[in-house]
């Protein structure tokens, strides 16, 4: 009886003990993947990503912008002939560093040219040069030529190589220096803005305009940080020079007239 007994308590820790093994394995996973969402994740730090490198372009831009640039062109004096024809003079000039073989007497007879005045009308510098470009008198003086006859006559030349490039800004005529080719434009006899006393309305058949006598034409051949480099058909040689912001304002004033030309 005793060993039966005996043998009964040991079947009875054999059982017990293979349940809690049992019990212990079947959900042992369970359990650790309860404390796994229980647990709080901690905060997750994102890679730093480099900084993406420039566009081609934008560094193309960097390497295009000039600063500084000074050409060399022909010289041309419009005097002692034309003391009223720095427009012609200057467009002379610009021809002949594109290698036209022109002289400014011939550009002189070919421009379009309208009455200083006509009834109660005053010529308009828009329509061909008004007055008298060689030797003007009191009953009639010369004015000036603005960019569009200038250009109807460069393309006589140069065909759709001209380029008018009036209305744009002054960094478009840096551009065009930095490419290689002058640029004629129209500012101030003294490179500095016209007062407002200096101007006067000015009655044409296409409308009033505002002029000055103050007027003037040259060739832009360079330009830095401080000055701008030009051709004066007035001073006698080439490699004039004016203050920039000064010569920019007083260009501006005139409707920001150029014209330049394409490479061949």
């Amino acid at each position: 009886m005793k060993k039966f007994v005996a043998a009964l308590f040991m079947i009875s820790i054999i059982m017990v003990g293979s349940l809690s093994i049992f019990y212990m394995v079947t959900h042992a996973p369970e359990k650790q993947e309860q404390q796994a969402k229980e647990e709080p994740a901690g905060e997750i730090e994102s890679p730093e990503l480099p900084e993406p490198p420039e566009s081609p372009e934008s560094v193309q831009q960097q390497h295009d912008e000039v600063l500084d640039k000074k050409l060399t062109a022909p010289y041309a004096s419009q005097r002692p002939e034309l003391p009223n024809g720095c427009e012609i003079t200057s467009l002379t000039m610009l021809l002949q560093s594109a290698g036209v073989k022109v002289d400014k007497m011939t550009l002189a007879r070919q421009i379009k040219k309208v009455p200083f005045q006509s009834g109660t009308y005053k010529g308009n510098p828009n329509e061909g040069f008004v007055g008298n470009m060689y030797h003007g008198t009191r009953s009639n003086p010369g004015l000036a030529v603005y960019h569009g006859p200038i250009a109807d006559l460069a393309r006589d030349y140069l065909g759709n190589r001209i380029i008018d490039m009036t209305g744009k800004p002054w960094s478009a005529v840096e551009k065009q220096i930095a490419s290689g080719t002058p640029v004629w434009v129209i500012t101030s006899i003294n490179f500095v803005p016209v007062p407002d006393n200096a101007w006067q309305e000015w009655p044409t058949r296409q409308g009033t305009i505002r002029i000055t006598f103050k007027e003037h034409s040259v060739l832009v051949t360079g330009f830095d940080s401080d000055h701008v480099y030009f051709n004066d058909p007035l001073a006698g040689a080439p490699g004039s020079k004016a203050d920039k912001k000064a010569f920019i304002e007083a260009w501006t004033q005139f409707g920001n007239q150029a014209i330049a030309y394409k490479g061949s």
